[in-house]
């Protein structure tokens, strides 16, 4: 099984590809690459441009890890949003060599509004509170299952504990956490 590499050292491997470190770069996409490359397949639906995506993925991570903001989210979560926005960039340009403009009467921007980010604010701070309910661990591996993308498995591995007992886990922390929103 490979080893996983753990938040602390994406926070560093990140800040020095802000400084344009080679070898931490390398180090990142030797960590990175294979959680990424998985993300791709998922959406594109097509081996071959995930290849290619997973490569447009790190030339800009490169390129923007300067933009990279430590302690405002998880370095894998701003990784996994990296992939999935290049992935439905690239799902929207193959889509509109399909499409005639003359069919579109309004073209909206993909941009949230003010009102649309104000409510995402709202929710975002709504679920942290609710994770902040939870038991520590419980509420991390919540995060990592279903922001970050790690399977079952691996979070087991990562709590040593038994495979149904993490599934256990995530079940009733998300019973607990539908709860919280539902009376919040």
């Amino acid at each position: 099984m490979a080893q996983e590499i753990n938040q602390p050292d994406l926070h560093e491997l990140l800040s020095r590809v802000a400084l344009a470190d080679r070898t931490a770069f390398d180090g990142l996409y030797a960590a990175a690459s294979p959680k990424l490359f998985a993300v791709l397949i998922r959406i594109l639906k097509d081996r071959s441009m995930a290849e290619d995506a997973l490569q447009d993925v790190f030339v800009k991570v490169w390129q923007k890890a300067d933009g990279f903001r430590a302690g405002s989210q998880a370095p894998m979560a701003w990784l996994y949003a990296v992939a999935r926005n290049h992935a439905i960039d690239m799902i929207r340009a193959r889509k509109n060599l399909h499409d005639d403009l003359d069919d579109h009467q309004e073209l909206t921007s993909a941009e949230p509004d003010p009102e649309q980010s104000a409510v995402a604010a709202g929710e975002r701070q709504r679920i942290e509170n609710c994770l902040e309910e939870l038991e520590p661990q419980k509420a991390e591996a919540i995060v990592s299952a279903y922001m970050e993308g790690y399977s079952y498995q691996e979070l087991a591995d990562r709590y040593s504990v038994p495979l149904n007992t993490m599934r256990t886990w995530l079940r009733r922390s998300l019973i607990s956490l539908r709860k919280c929103l539902d009376d919040g």
